[in-house]
């Protein structure tokens, strides 16, 4: 039975823009990419020379467990290699050396495995000195010798996607001010000493753009480089995937604050619906120059979904999906009041500007395809919520669940594919399936205890995770006629390609929390987002 929800208006929290419009529950997930409307597209074969351009931030770029390394299996390379496209069909680059850009999560994780047997005083010092010069290494490489060792082909990259890059920057960012951000230094003794002394890799971001950007002209950014490949024989598939970073960083920054002008957009902040719209227009206004046959637009995820932040107390009714409060996943033991956290109001609010982001979105696509454009939505945020663990999956959240839930066209918890429905919590292990869900990534001496589809910093999909996306991709792409109908991800073979999966740290629960340690101690995320 549909969840009877509270009469009048939900509680709006100090500080929230007043456009933003609160609702009780979130809206029905689009289940029809066409929106019902028929577009009267001649299907032959296509005569474009780029069969797949992806446009997007983090979540398209393949950013892992805090870090861009493996971008030959993100989603929009999973789903060209299942299309049949070879390398330089489909381009991508690489970001070879220390786990990647800027700090791989993983990779610190098995090296402190290694050095550490108990995690005592006397361990927390190896783990200390250890994660230092890992830190120091990482940063001699990739500020200087890794891009000695780069030789990248000729050509421009199809995957155009950048981590941290939101709707404006995706449009406005060129080649020219990325490298000369990077080859700027710092003035005077005292600020050069501050850079040497800081042990994160400097200007971090525009070093992975520089690599997405390579071959653009100097004041081409993510969308000219797209145009480009418009006005270079045509795209036959344009997917667009932006605007998280336009309000991720709330839940990274735990700070309740908001952008509503020009003059006050910064990290750490969300945009509210009306600054959303401003350059979600602009950017829209840029993707209709593109020469390409069909285009998919993706709507923004529900960012307090995502693991790293931890329901705190109780639920704010017995059928709400909100808690008390949030904080990181690593802080929850030791939550107070007066710790850096959300209320469970201020993320029903976040939530609720999400929703307004992905109706302007949605809109967007239906104006297309009125206007005979095959367009299409991929609805990231109801994929998400149909997979939401704590919120909706947990037994002890059935009655959290919206009206909409058991909707046939809905059809409640998204089923996963039949190889990820029997996964062992490690391979070969012989007890029986532990599916993955979204809870925070934990494992031990046994293999793995939760989690499973987002990595290890509570934000970013495993490859399992990358692989759910792409065979949604896949699923539009058989319904505009450009995938051949035998064209699916091969589950069974991506088990063996992510390495969380077959091969868990066993460091990641009990007294030897590695990611929660190095979080709690050093508030990673935050330097990261600030950095």
């Amino acid at each position: 039975m549909p969840i009877p929800l509270p009469d009048g208006e939900p509680p709006r929290p100090p500080g929230t823009p007043a456009d933003v419009e609160i609702t009780w529950q979130s809206p029905k997930p689009v289940t029809d990419p066409t929106l019902g409307i028929d577009v009267d597209v001649i299907r032959r074969p296509t005569t474009a020379a780029h069969r797949l351009v992806t446009l997007g931030d983090s979540l398209t770029q393949g950013f892992q467990s805090l870090a861009i390394l493996k971008t030959h299996l993100s989603w929009p390379a999973l789903v060209a290699d299942a299309l049949g496209l070879s390398g330089s069909d489909f381009r991508v680059p690489t970001y070879d050396g220390f786990g990647g850009l800027p700090l791989n999560l993983e990779v610190c994780a098995r090296g402190i495995q290694r050095q550490v047997r108990r995690f005592g005083p006397a361990g927390r010092i190896v783990a200390v000195l250890w994660l230092w010069a890992h830190l120091r290494a990482a940063k001699r490489w990739w500020s200087g010798r890794a891009d000695r060792k780069w030789s990248p082909p000729p050509g421009l990259n199809h995957n155009l996607a950048v981590y941290s890059y939101d709707l404006e920057a995706a449009c406005t960012r060129t080649l020219s001010e990325i490298r000369t951000a990077i080859e700027t230094r710092p003035s005077g003794i005292f600020g050069r000493l501050l850079k040497w002394m800081e042990p994160l890799i400097p200007d971090d971001v525009d070093r992975a753009a520089r690599r997405v950007l390579v071959n653009a002209d100097p004041n081409m950014a993510l969308v000219d480089a797209a145009r480009r490949h418009g006005g270079e024989g045509g795209i036959e598939t344009l997917v667009v995937a932006l605007g998280s970073n336009n309000v991720l960083d709330i839940v990274i920054s735990l700070s309740y604050e908001w952008s509503t002008s020009d003059a006050d957009r910064q990290h750490g902040r969300a945009w509210s619906p009306s600054l959303f719209k401003e350059d979600w227009d602009i950017l829209m206004t840029r993707i209709r120059e593109i020469d390409a046959e069909h285009v998919i637009v993706a709507t923004v995820p529900h960012v307090t979904v995502a693991p790293i932040l931890a329901g705190i107390g109780d639920r704010l009714r017995p059928n709400s999906r909100y808690f008390e409060h949030y904080t990181h996943f690593w802080l929850r033991n030791t939550f107070d009041t007066s710790d850096r956290s959300l209320t469970g109001a201020q993320a029903r609010a976040i939530d609720s500007a999400i929703d307004q982001y992905n109706e302007i979105i949605v809109d967007t696509v239906r104006e297309a395809r009125n206007a005979g454009r095959d367009w299409y939505v991929l609805d990231l945020a109801g994929l998400l919520d149909r997979l939401a663990w704590r919120r909706y999956l947990d037994p002890a959240a059935a009655s959290a669940r919206p009206s909409w839930w058991n909707d046939p066209d809905v059809g409640g918890e998204y089923r996963l594919p039949q190889p990820l429905q029997t996964l062992p919590a490690r391979r070969g292990a012989t007890t029986g399936p532990k599916p993955p869900d979204t809870r925070f990534f934990e494992a031990d001496e046994s293999g793995r205890t939760q989690g499973g589809l987002i990595a290890l910093d509570g934000v970013h999909p495993t490859t399992i995770g990358y692989g759910i996306v792409a065979e949604e991709v896949i699923k539009i792409l058989h319904l505009a006629g450009v995938a051949p109908s035998a064209a699916h991800i091969d589950f069974t073979t991506l088990i063996g390609d992510d390495s969380l999966i077959c091969d868990p740290p066993a460091t990641l629960t009990g007294d030897l929390h590695v990611v929660g340690w190095i979080n709690h101690h050093y508030d990673v995320a935050d330097a990261l987002l600030r950095h």
